[in-house]
């Protein structure tokens, strides 16, 4: 049985992984578990699954009885987390944190040498450098978690990178695939909620209406597969049941198939290197009418490229860019600023900020809290 360390149990990928377990108890049971805020939600899954540990690192508005609850032990803060995950006992770390907050979990994981079952794209956006090389040193793993990446990953079993001609990421083109442009200025927070094809967070899918979200996945996919910017593309495809493509050199494309479902992916990560048998995720070939493809406009997606040539610039920008769309992504979920502000915001600033090429974690952390402070004090 598989130990797993769940960070982020109340969020999407979280829940989806409870989901999981309910079908597989004798497969895999948790260590111990984070939430941020969602303490009520967390105590309950902690009875269900039997976890004996939660570590809160938010500031819940509602003080805890622990006394009521003795098979659970509490943990609070960040450096708490921090101290669980270098200390404790497990096999694999789920890491689901939203955002960059995630991560200084995913250093200290791969610091220890450990598996990491990776959700946090940020980790990868930030310090994708810094990954890399603590997975070199330490003889740590990085299994994707995000559905695209995890489509590459199993496409690439059996097959080395340098059979590899481009990698082709899937986007499904959110909720405004076919809004006339003049109207965008008219979107609401409810309305990029609407995410027609997946059910996930509220941050990925208000990115993943500015096509943010795929800028963050190819940036994330140059580091997990070693490969150029030139040789990862990303194309819309609606019907969301195509993953994501590896095309070889001799031309022959294999593509991962499945209905739109986190819990897949999920279960892939923990159960590597195996398929073991499921009955989470069912798809019906019958039911599926057509596959289509489009390519990304850039008027309808100013996000997605300014994305990728941050990322391809490398240093500090993905740090920047990132910092400066979380922050006006909040701007926007407060109904402080319209939708298409969002790309305006995160292009002011990259303007701002001065690039370093190799930067240390410190460089990251400070700049990201520079240019979020930045941006979200900047409404105009």
């Amino acid at each position: 049985m598989k130990k797993i360390a769940l960070l982020g149990m109340s969020g999407s990928i979280g829940t989806s992984t409870l989901n999981i377990m309910q079908n597989h108890d004798k497969d895999f049971c948790i260590s111990f578990a984070s939430v941020h805020n969602n303490v009520e939600s967390a105590i309950k899954s902690a009875i269900l699954f039997n976890i004996p540990k939660i570590c809160i690192t938010g500031n819940p508005e509602k003080k805890i009885d622990e006394e009521e609850f003795p098979d659970i032990s509490f943990y609070y803060g960040k450096e708490s987390l921090l101290s669980l995950l270098r200390d404790e006992d497990y096999d694999i770390c789920l890491n689901a944190v939203t955002g960059s907050a995630g991560l200084p979990y995913t250093m200290e994981v791969l610091q220890r040498g450990k598996k990491l079952a990776l959700a946090n794209k940020e980790s990868l956006v930030m310090a994708g450098h810094l990954v890399a090389e603590l997975v070199k040193n330490n003889n740590g793993e990085i299994l994707p978690v995000d559905s695209e990446h995890s489509a590459i990953f199993q496409c690439l079993k059996g097959h080395s990178i340098k059979e590899v001609k481009q990698l082709h990421i899937t986007a499904s083109g959110g909720p405004f695939r076919a809004t006339p442009l003049a109207e965008f200025k008219d979107i609401t927070v409810e309305n990029a909620l609407k995410h027609p094809t997946w059910s996930m967070g509220t941050k990925v899918t208000i990115d993943s209406a500015t096509m943010f979200n795929k800028g963050l996945e190819v940036i994330e996919a140059h580091w997990l597969f070693n490969l150029p910017y030139e040789r990862i593309n990303a194309i819309i495809h609606p019907q969301s049941i195509i993953h994501s493509m590896v095309e070889f050199l001799d031309g022959s494309i294999l593509a991962q198939m499945s209905s739109p479902s986190m819990e897949l992916p999920i279960l892939y990560a923990l159960s590597y290197p195996k398929h073991i048998a499921s009955d989470n995720v069912q798809t019906d070939l019958l039911s599926i009418s057509a596959l289509t493809f489009e390519k990304i406009d850039k008027q309808r997606y100013p996000l997605f490229f300014v994305a990728i040539q941050a990322g391809a610039a490398g240093g500090l920008y993905p740090t920047i860019m990132n910092a400066a769309n979380e922050a006006a992504l909040s701007l926007f979920l407060q109904k402080k600023i319209h939708f298409t502000q969002i790309s305006n915001m995160v292009d002011k600033a990259l303007n701002k900020f001065e690039n370093i090429s190799f930067p240390s974690l410190e460089d990251i952390l400070h700049v990201n809290k520079e240019a979020f402070d930045y941006t979200y004090l900047s409404t105009d």
